[in-house]
Parts: structure tokens; sequence; C-alpha cells
């Protein structure tokens, strides 16, 4: 689905735990999450930290989709 929707034009990010799987399908731009049932949190985590982690990722993945890319790439985030 990621390949069709930039085929016409709008720029996708896909934030995904599984990065090779990403690349399989198609993808152009990568966010890397943090695990499979919470791939945006921790709940072991305090909220303030959650909050954070959560901030800094979807900031990742805005600075991505602004981001021309010509081939596929994965964003770094820190740990």
């Amino acid at each position: 689905m990621v390949k069709t929707i930039e085929r016409h034009g709008i720029p996708v990010v896909q934030m995904c735990n599984l990065i090779p799987v990403a690349t399989t399908v198609g993808a152009n731009r990568m966010v890397p999450t943090i695990s499979i049932p919470y791939p945006l949190g921790d709940p072991e985590q305090p909220v303030e930290e959650q909050y954070k982690l959560r901030y800094h990722r979807v900031g990742v993945a805005l600075d991505a989709l602004a981001t021309p890319v010509e081939e596929q790439t994965v964003f770094k985030v820190k740990i």
C-alpha cells in the first residue's frame, strides 16, 4: 500500500519495528519503533519517559516525511 500511495505523489513514512519486512515490501522512508505490541512506547516506563520517546519518534517521522529520498532510507532515532 505504501508504494501505491507514493506513486500518486504522496510521501509516506512507515514506522515499524521490523525494518527488513518494510524494506521487502518497498517502503521508501522507514522509522524504527520499539516493539510489536507497543510501537511507540513502553508501558513499564513512567508516563513522562513515554511522552519523550513518542515525541521524538514522531518528530523523526515528520522530518523523514519532508526529506526527499531517491532510494529506501531508514531514518535514525536516538535510543
